[in-house]
């Protein structure tokens, strides 16, 4: 049987293996910690028996006005562990929370051009290609920034794609 529960410091030790897909980005302690103690709610863990974590999500909640939206940091299952639906789970907890606790307009989230499989989940889930970033990963490779409008956005006007690509200096962050 499967848990999601919030994340804890503990997870921190045991989570290496959730994060040795090549297309998990991998951050350090103190990036992990400030999630952590900032949006607590939107660091979720999937916890299977005996206590093995079998992934997680990290997000955030950003913007202002129309563009006060949650976001997905990052959203990784173990290898053994998916196709299971996990991963539609830790999302849709994350949209929840979003929508009905934060009221926020729109989730997005990155995700590597190359990562195909990733993208048509999302796309299952509802999410639509916004734009892409030129080398966004490193300085190499493209991502595509997705969005899916929440109850707060009844014109949908944030998944209103846009028309040309841009670069990583022409995004809004939000300083963590």
């Amino acid at each position: 049987m499967t848990t999601i529960r919030r994340f804890c410091c503990n997870d921190l030790l045991c989570f290496a293996s959730v994060n040795l897909d090549h297309l998990t980005e991998t951050f350090n302690m103190s990036f992990y910690m400030t999630y952590l103690a900032r949006w607590p709610d939107y660091f979720q863990v999937a916890e299977g028996p005996g206590n093995r974590v079998m992934g997680y999500i990290m997000g955030k909640v950003e913007g202002q006005g129309e563009s006060w939206h949650g976001h997905v940091t990052a959203v990784t299952i173990a290898p053994e562990y998916r196709r299971q639906q996990l991963a539609k789970k830790l999302m849709n907890f994350l949209e929840e929370i979003s929508d009905k606790i934060d009221k926020a307009y729109f989730v997005d989230l990155f995700v590597r051009a190359s990562n195909t499989s990733a993208i048509k989940m999302y796309e299952k889930l509802g999410y639509v290609i916004y734009r892409r970033v030129l080398r966004y990963y490193s300085g190499e490779e493209d991502g595509l920034d997705m969005r899916k409008a929440l109850s707060r956005d009844v014109e949908k006007k944030s998944m209103i794609p846009l028309k040309r690509p841009i670069r990583p200096d022409e995004l809004e962050y939000d300083s963590i």
